[in-house]
């Protein structure tokens, strides 16, 4: 029996591609633990009392930042991670919490609209508003932080675009 060698390099260029591709994925940025909570901060809003304690790890897009005398609080609209724990800001909103800060943090390192990840341990909840609406914040006491750059949002993602007709793209 005779093996064509096309069929041969498909076979092997197929499954070395995906690992390249695979291997261009970012890592996660923070270990979790066998005790990190998986839900989301709505989920979490609704029973506080039952995730005390638990760690997380979070995300999602900043709404404001408080510096107060002793700490910072960040209020975010949070976002489901991907597998490198960056939120995926195309998604639907899950909810949003306050990332608790120890001191005082630069309220421009941690700019409005930015997207951020935190891990940190759930601290119970605070009742606020956003806008005039009554909201349940669960609050997080971060132990590490990270805010991402545009850069960091698109490394890894695939910049094969398909499509018929002229374009011209500058980055």
């Amino acid at each position: 029996m005779r093996t064509r060698p096309a069929f041969l390099l498909t076979r092997l260029a197929v499954p070395a591609a995906l690992l390249m591709l695979a291997a261009c994925a970012p890592a996660p940025i923070y270990k979790t633990t066998g005790n990190a909570v998986t839900a989301a901060p709505f989920q979490v809003a609704q029973s506080p009392e039952n995730f005390s304690n638990s760690e997380v790890i979070w995300g999602g897009r900043i709404v404001q930042v408080k510096v107060l005398a002793d700490h910072s609080e960040i209020e975010l609209l949070a976002y489901p991670l991907d597998s490198s724990q960056r939120p995926k800001a195309n998604d639907s909103g899950n909810g949003r919490f306050i990332a608790l800060m120890p001191g005082y943090v630069e309220p421009l390192d941690y700019p409005s609209g930015a997207l951020m990840t935190v891990n940190g341990k759930l601290g119970g909840s605070r009742a606020g508003k956003v806008g005039e609406a009554d909201y349940v914040f669960p609050l997080v006491n971060v132990a590490q932080s990270h805010v991402w750059t545009a850069d960091e949002m698109n490394k890894g993602r695939n910049n094969v675009r398909f499509g018929v007709g002229v374009g011209v793209g500058i980055r």
